[in-house]
């Protein structure tokens, strides 16, 4: 039995996608458990780069079945288009299978997703896909599941009667009201495509890992945006440490075997929120540029700074990740020294716990250490022991810094820049 769950362990933008797409050449069954159309998962094949919502990463491998598992908040219209664009270009969607357990998302939660951050007195910075409203929902026990693309007249008067609420709430606030009959027939226009995907997902992965299939579990965002272990309230409205993966696929615990956790050499956060290591200067932008760091799903600017050890190191431990791929190592090719965070100094006293609380974080200063640069590039590097020992130093304190080992290092965008250790 050989099921992996790979996450990511800082504020998302890891290299999830591309590590996940590594990683597939090996396995079965790639299955998405969390998040939903809020993540954007990178890959770079040759010279073509996709840029997935939806759809497991697994994707690009024709023999690899992709599940989009229950505890994935799925917009119906957003999936059809993600996969439409798909097949455009020539991929093979037909190996994707919708959990009939999976929440919806519709306009009118987009919509109340853009309402609360209009009126919050603290932003959260969301990305206004209307994450948050779904799996309000989905506890307020109210929420519309995928089993239901398979019911057009079932779904068209369950979205009446939830879409005539929420148009009730936004008359009580004076904002626009949602065109229920219009965005009606986009909806059952996306059920007609999908409903041959819907299936009882649970079962499907069950079976899988009883035949003794390799499964891998795709999370979403990162540790650090988790629910409950994140940087609260500035989070995501999931679990995206690695036990969500058992809630949001229904697979028991003792069936995984690694977990790896990716994270970026450097670190990076989108919206608002706490982040100690945030650098605001020349190095900052640098890293920016020479990162990429851009939003994939919104185009946002990325905020930068350097390695966040206590705050990884926690995300780290909460998800018992093993096996550590360390992406963007490149990024870092011309600096003359290199920081990496391992405590806070709050209120005058210097911790390596990552603090509950959001205002602690934003009061906090970083502890540095710093260790010399290697100044050269490292984009053609393909094994381990071709890197510069300054560049081995580096990765071996931080991997000691987040009592972890690293098992993969990625030094570019490409499948061919990454390289087993």
């Amino acid at each position: 039995m050989a099921v992996d769950i790979l996450i990511g362990t800082q504020w998302g933008d890891e290299g999830k996608g591309k590590l996940i797409d590594v990683l597939t050449k090996d396995v079965d069954m790639v299955v998405r458990y969390q998040g939903g159309n809020n993540a954007g998962h990178t890959v770079e094949i040759g010279d073509e780069r996709y840029v997935l919502h939806l759809v497991p990463s697994g994707i690009f491998r024709p023999e690899v079945k992709c599940v989009i598992g229950n505890g994935v908040v799925v917009d119906p219209v957003a999936l059809d288009e993600e996969m439409a664009k798909l097949r455009e270009r020539g991929v093979d969607t037909s190996n994707v299978e919708l959990s009939d357990r999976a929440q919806l998302i519709f306009t009118y939660h987009r919509m109340a997703d853009a309402l609360n951050e209009q009126g919050a007195v603290r932003k959260i910075g969301t990305t206004g896909r209307g994450i948050g409203p779904a799996y309000t929902d989905k506890m307020r026990r109210c929420g519309i599941r995928a089993i239901t693309l398979t019911k057009p007249d079932q779904l068209a008067e369950k979205f009446r009667a939830e879409a005539e609420k929420y148009n009730k709430l936004f008359r009580f606030y004076g904002a626009p009201e949602m065109d229920i009959e219009a965005e009606l027939v986009k909806v059952l226009e996306a059920a007609e495509h999908l409903a041959k995907l819907v299936a009882n997902s649970v079962y499907t992965i069950n079976n899988a890992i009883r035949a003794g299939k390799k499964v891998l579990f795709e999370g979403a965002q990162g540790g650090l945006l988790d629910i409950d272990h994140g940087t609260y309230p500035f989070v995501t409205s999931s679990n995206t440490i690695s036990g969500g993966a058992c809630t949001g696929a229904g697979i028991p615990p003792q069936s995984v075997r690694d977990v790896w956790g990716v994270i970026k050499a450097y670190t990076t956060r989108v919206g608002e929120g706490p982040f100690p290591t945030e650098l605001f200067d020349a190095m900052g932008e640098k890293l920016r540029q020479r990162g990429r760091e851009f939003g994939a799903t919104t185009g946002r600017p990325r905020r930068c700074g350097w390695f966040d050890a206590v705050a990884s190191g926690y995300s780290c431990m909460v998800s018992g990740v093993n096996k550590l791929a360390v992406t963007k190592l490149d990024v870092l090719d011309d600096c003359d020294e290199v920081a990496l965070c391992t405590g806070y100094e709050i209120n005058g006293k210097v911790t390596t716990e990552f603090p509950a609380e959001a205002s602690d974080l934003e009061i906090a200063k970083p502890v540095y250490e710093f260790l010399p640069g290697w100044k050269c590039d490292l984009s053609n590097v393909r094994k381990y022991d071709d890197l510069p020992d300054a560049a081995k130093k580096y990765l071996a304190r931080l991997a000691e810094l987040v009592h972890s080992e690293i098992a993969i290092i990625s030094v570019g965008p490409r499948r061919d820049q990454t390289f087993l250790v």
